[in-house]
């Protein structure tokens, strides 16, 4: 049986929520403040948050952005901010999903489902690591190693890096990574690509910096020597 934390300072809302959760047979519990609820996240024991962003303690942006350097739960943002610049702010943050206030509690039982099917079908399958040249990859876990040094990546990071892993030595454009690691942000402008190239680079140069794994190409795209 799945547990959600919901945290939300507007009790109406919550209420809704945690009503139409345990409806459908969740665990779901309570935070009115930011700090609260990133505590009790870090403590585990949870499968996905609900996250307002507007919270009076800290905003919601703050609490993802912290909860991503120790875990990488489900985050599911709930809010009243509809502009593009907040929902790609929170997407690039980490969070899964983005539901604009007033909402569907029933489409919202119904993304918290896909995203619980979509943990559950990576847990299902191979966690052992896969190693390709200097890199090793934990696709059910999430996790890439670089000469054994597991790296500490942002979500678009690690997307980034295991499409290239996937093809390794091919040159992959800005439009096939577009697809392939933002097909949940298509506001997003292409020149993210090389934004995300640039950080993935240092990372590596951190971990060995006599090597220069991601090749760029110019006028067609990058490619992984691996």
């Amino acid at each position: 049986m799945s547990r959600i934390l919901v945290i939300e300072d507007e009790i109406a809302i919550a209420d809704a929520v945690l009503y139409a959760l345990r409806a459908e047979a969740f665990i779901a519990d309570h935070s009115l403040l930011g700090r609260e609820g990133l505590l009790r996240l870090r403590e585990g024991g949870y499968d996905l948050a609900i996250l307002d962003v507007g919270l009076p303690d800290m905003t919601g942006f703050d609490v993802c952005r912290e909860l991503r350097t120790v875990s990488n739960l489900p985050v599911i943002f709930l809010t009243a901010r509809s502009g593009e610049i907040d929902k790609v702010l929170g997407l690039e943050l980490g969070a899964d999903d983005y539901m604009v206030k007033p909402f569907s509690p029933r489409e919202l039982v119904a993304r918290v489902r896909a995203r619980l099917r979509r943990v559950e079908t990576l847990a299902a399958e191979n966690t052992s690591w896969r190693e390709t040249g200097a890199f090793a990859h934990d696709i059910a876990g999430q996790r890439i190693r670089f000469t054994g040094t597991e790296l500490s990546l942002t979500r678009y990071e690690y997307l980034l890096l295991a499409a290239l892993l996937a093809r390794p030595g091919a040159i992959l454009n800005r439009e096939r990574l577009m697809a392939d690691v933002w097909q949940d942000a298509p506001e997003t402008v292409d020149r993210t690509v090389d934004t995300h190239i640039k950080t993935l680079r240092a990372k590596l140069r951190a971990v060995d910096a006599s090597r220069d794994p991601i090749q760029t190409h110019r006028g067609l795209g990058y490619g992984l020597k691996v």
